[in-house]
């Protein structure tokens, strides 16, 4: 589809809401637990050594938000109320949930060779679209290179250098695959660039266009939204300025969209909206039973950090008082996200800085406790 198609399709999907950003309780009133919040965001935002972070956490209808450091070093603010924020991989979540309901459609099969639907295109040394399924893609088992450890993500003019999603995939796979398909599990963007690719040829449509019309307008998610790139570089609402460290020099690119409006990490959303989002999906209105509890079976992912398992498009959380959440991590230059839920519960945590420690899905050494004391609450 040619770019300008795509824009009308998302421009015309957006007008049949408001665009605005729904905010969280600012100040939540004092308890011991949200006393023992507060303290949890603290210590990670000095644990991490990042600016700021905000914590939502939604349970019984109630959103409460919580704000720690410095949201914008220019004005010396905190993070605004309902900050929208680039959820970088936690938009894989959103796709995922998208091939499902294809799934229910009856329009995908789950362990259907990938080229069945995209045929010719998974080739090469990293793969074959003939062995792959649809289901490897999902749960990162196909053993496709991902391709950013091949491309310079570490100068502001590697952020700025856009590739198409074809030229993306073609590095992934021209690189030996490294495992077998099926025999383990493999964090890798090429996965979700090539579903990306599925729900397009399958539709129609671009997945910017599904995820808006399927799951962020049924559920109201109106600080939420898939980027018009590259016309569409600045933040649309209220946002803190996200940071990165080249060289020892923390520069600012807030306004540097490192997603490229690809599948695998374009999104733009806000704590609240992403908490809506999980517990929608986790309670089982966006996808029948059958294929929920599909997404919901996990596989050892060997990651740091309390991603456990890896389902489809979801990781599994585990706490020591026995809660198993699910959702999903996200980091891109200027911005970190943890958001995880159970059916009853959700939490979302961001930050304006990749942390100093972190795992290869961006988890942060601090953030278990902060699910602890979220998820474990009475």
């Amino acid at each position: 589809m040619r770019w300008s198609m795509m824009r009308a399709a998302l421009v015309a999907t957006a007008v049949s809401v408001v665009l605005a950003v729904s905010p969280a309780t600012a100040v939540p009133p004092p308890t011991e637990q949200t006393a023992t919040l507060q303290a949890e965001l603290d210590e990670l935002v000095a644990t991490a050594g990042v600016p700021g972070a905000q914590l939502v956490h939604t349970v019984a209808g109630r959103v409460d938000q919580f704000d720690s450091g410095i949201g914008d070093f220019g004005t010396g603010g905190h993070f605004p109320d309902g900050a929208q924020v680039r959820i970088a991989s936690v938009t894989k979540s959103f796709v995922a949930t998208v091939v499902l309901q294809l799934v229910a459609e009856g329009r995908v099969e789950l362990d259907s060779p990938v080229q069945r639907y995209l045929p010719g295109a998974v080739h090469g040394p990293g793969g074959d679209g003939a062995v792959i399924t649809v289901r490897n893609l999902l749960q990162h088992t196909s053993g496709i290179p991902n391709y950013l450890s091949m491309i310079d993500q570490e100068s502001v003019e590697g952020l700025r250098a856009a590739r198409p999603a074809a030229e993306l995939i073609r590095l992934g796979l021209d690189s030996p695959a490294e495992f077998t398909p099926g025999a383990e599990v493999g964090y890798s963007n090429t996965n979700y660039l090539l579903l990306g690719q599925l729900i397009q040829r399958v539709t129609g449509l671009p997945a910017a266009v599904e995820v808006t019309r399927r799951i962020l307008v049924p559920l109201g998610m109106l600080g939420t939204y898939w980027p018009l790139y590259p016309v569409e570089q600045v933040l649309r609402g209220p946002h803190p300025r996200g940071y990165h460290e080249f060289g020892g020099v923390r520069v600012d690119v807030t306004d540097i969209d490192a997603g490229w409006g690809l599948a695998d990490g374009a999104m733009v959303s806000t704590g609240g909206d992403l908490n809506r989002f999980f517990l929608a999906l986790l309670s089982g209105e966006l996808l029948p039973p059958d294929l929920l509890a599909q997404m919901r079976t996990g596989l050892p992912t060997g990651l740091i950090g309390y991603a456990e398992a890896a389902g489809l498009g979801l990781f599994r959380f585990s706490t020591s008082c026995g809660v198993q959440a699910w959702g999903h991590t996200g980091a891109i230059h200027g911005f970190s996200t943890l958001s995880v839920a159970t059916e009853t519960r959700a939490v979302t945590v961001v930050m304006n800085e990749l942390p100093g420690v972190a795992g290869n899905i961006g988890i942060t050494v601090g953030s278990d406790t902060i699910l602890e004391a979220a998820l474990c609450m009475d």
